[in-house]
């Protein structure tokens, strides 16, 4: 029980001052900003794709206890993982490879790439279906995963799949976390800006499948509660003339990585059991981890995007608590004054509560985050462009809106984009949530 309350907990302070020059630090990257991104050709987000896995791979709470006992799970780590399950804020409808549905697991490289490649080429034909684009005209690829990387990698599945040029530039980047997907926007963004006038294609998912863990140790076993089968597929340009089909332009890319302190570095660790099984183990200390990493992550982000007054009172606030030996209170700034919509990865019920509670945003600002997680679960990496699909199929998205989409993953590392929407957004044919949208937000039991 110690351990499942862990879960529970929300993030620590995420405010304490940086610096107590911050107001004048602000100013300074501002300008420096402008400087530097004076002339740079702008990055656009053409539009994305996420999978829809097939209903016959549902895996309600009874099944998964059916799944467990029969597979050989011993009655205590069966209990342990119902338990985590119930708390988990997942509904009966996330779903698992059909590869797992079958009962007695057996692990292979086959249903691996069966996995990844229904994910990926679906997801990626949707994407290029809806804007009739030829497989040719992409001139960068990156895809991600970060647990399954096979030779040939994924990206090379991909050219193969849809026949490619032999002159694209194609990446995989793997062992990144769930915070793989916005390193991926990040690489694109600095690729479409050496090769101006390109398309670039970001393929990210996770592999399931040999992940599944039969083991006993709980740490380990908390993968098997916590992930759900999912996949995106996301077009950037850097071409002039994809301004007036584009839903989102990006402002800014901000990375931070802790992998220097050895408490970050160890959090989310892959590793072999006593039994010699190998599984994902994640450390009861993660929610102060990630929280450490986020504070570090908005003091970077904060100057670029909070108004002067939010940044004058953040900083006059500093001072105060400085002059009064930490009596008073740091003033919380109030990031819906620059955003307007937040897509918070789904890492779990706990982490969107606790930066829902420390950044002291409302039960809206959240809504995209719990019913991703809701109805899909924690599809790692690409969670957010489920979100970023559910705020687009309730109508809210508009034209100048701002969205925050926050990732994170082992290392322990957290990544933030910020993108501006360059026109109006509606719920295309194509978007997962389409016909169901009409039953959302859904009361999620506590």
């Amino acid at each position: 029980m110690a351990r499942i309350q862990e879960y529970v907990h929300v993030f620590p302070d995420l405010v304490e001052p940086a610096t107590a020059c911050y107001t004048m630090a602000a100013i300074a990257g501002l300008v420096l900003m402008y400087l530097l991104r004076k002339g740079e050709p702008r990055i656009y987000l053409v539009d994305f794709s996420c999978y829809q896995p097939p209903k016959s791979c549902r895996l309600p709470t009874s099944m998964f206890l059916e799944k467990v006992l029969l597979d050989g799970t011993d009655p205590e780590s069966a209990a342990f993982q119902i338990k985590i399950l119930e708390k988990s804020g997942f509904s009966e409808e996330t779903s698992i490879p059909p590869s797992l549905t079958c009962l007695p697991i057996k692990k292979s490289l086959q249903f691996a790439l069966e996995e990844v490649k229904a994910v990926m080429f679906g997801a990626v034909s949707d994407l290029f279906n809806k804007h009739n684009i030829n497989p040719r005209e992409i001139d960068v690829l990156i895809s991600n995963s970060s647990l399954f990387c096979p030779t040939p990698s994924l990206s090379t599945l991909i050219i193969n799949k849809f026949g490619m040029r032999s002159n694209i530039r194609s990446f995989h980047l793997s062992g990144m976390g769930c915070s793989a997907g916005l390193i991926a926007v990040g690489l694109a963004k600095d690729l479409l800006r050496v090769h101006e006038n390109s398309l670039a294609l970001i393929v990210s998912t996770e592999g399931l499948h040999l992940n599944w863990y039969t083991g006993k140790v709980r740490s380990m076993l908390l993968t098997n509660c916590l992930f759900r089968i999912g996949g995106a597929a996301v077009l950037m340009s850097s071409r002039n003339q994809d301004k007036g089909r584009a839903k989102y332009e990006l402002q800014h890319l901000v990375r931070t990585n802790n992998a220097q302190d050895d408490r970050s570095h160890a959090c989310v660790f892959q590793d072999i059991d006593p039994e010699n099984k190998q599984g994902i183990s994640i450390s009861k200390d993660i929610l102060h981890v990630a929280g450490d990493a986020l504070k570090a992550n908005i003091g970077a982000l904060g100057p670029l995007v909070l108004p002067l007054s939010e940044q004058f009172r953040y900083g006059v606030s500093i001072l105060s608590r400085k002059v009064w030996s930490g009596r008073r209170k740091i003033h919380v700034p109030d990031f819906k004054k620059a955003f307007e919509h937040f897509c918070i990865h789904a890492g779990g019920r706990a982490v969107i509560q606790g930066i829902e509670k420390n950044l002291e945003l409302r039960k809206e600002d959240v809504e995209a985050s719990k019913m991703a997680l809701y109805r899909y679960g924690n599809t790692s990496s690409s969670s957010i462009w489920y979100e970023l699909s559910y705020i687009e199929a309730k109508g809210k998205m508009k034209k100048g809106n701002r969205v925050w989409q926050i990732g994170f993953g082992s290392g322990f590392k957290c990544n933030s984009a910020v993108w501006k929407c360059v026109s109006d957004v509606g719920a295309e044919s194509t978007n997962v949530w389409r016909e169901i949208i009409h039953s959302y937000p859904m009361e999620v039991p506590n």
